[in-house]
C-alpha cells in the first residue's frame, strides 16, 4: 500500500468516526457531557472557519492535523463503547450507500460563526 493509499485510508477512517460522532450525539445513552464536546468538536471540524486560518504556512493545517484528532479522541473515551459501535456500524453503512447531507448542521455552524463574529465587532465599537 502506498503512502497516498495510506492517507487516503486515514482521511476515509476520519469521515466515519466524526460521522459516527454525530450518530452518537444523538444516541440518548450518550452523556450529556458528552454531547456537548461531541457538538463542538464536529462542529468544527465541519466549520468552514478556522482558529488559525489555512493560509498560514504550517499553523493553518495544524488545528486540522492535532486539534481536530485531539478533540475526536477524547470525544470516543467520553461516549460509552456499545453506543460507538452502534453508530459507527451505522455510520460505515450510511456512508457506503450515500452521501449524507447535513444542511441544517452547516447552516447552523455558519449562523454561530456570524453571531460571534457580530457579537466581537459590538465588543469592539463599544470599547472603541
Amino acid at each position: 500500500m502506498t503512502k497516498l493509499e495510506q492517507w487516503k485510508n486515514k482521511a476515509g477512517q476520519l469521515k466515519v468516526e466524526t460521522y459516527a460522532l454525530y450518530l452518537a450525539y444523538r444516541d440518548p445513552a450518550t452523556p450529556w457531557y458528552a454531547k456537548l464536546w461531541v457538538a463542538c468538536v464536529v462542529g468544527y471540524a465541519l466549520s468552514p472557519i478556522d482558529l488559525i486560518p489555512d493560509f498560514i504556512p504550517f499553523l493553518g493545517y495544524l488545528d486540522d492535523l492535532i486539534i481536530v484528532p485531539l478533540g475526536i479522541n477524547l470525544a470516543l473515551k467520553m461516549i460509552p463503547a456499545p453506543v460507538m459501535e452502534q453508530c459507527r456500524a451505522r455510520a460505515r453503512e450510511r456512508l457506503s450507500q450515500e452521501k449524507p447531507k447535513m444542511w441544517l448542521g452547516a447552516v447552523i455552524i455558519i449562523a454561530i460563526w456570524l453571531l460571534l463574529i457580530t457579537l466581537l465587532i459590538v465588543l469592539v465599537e463599544q470599547i472603541i
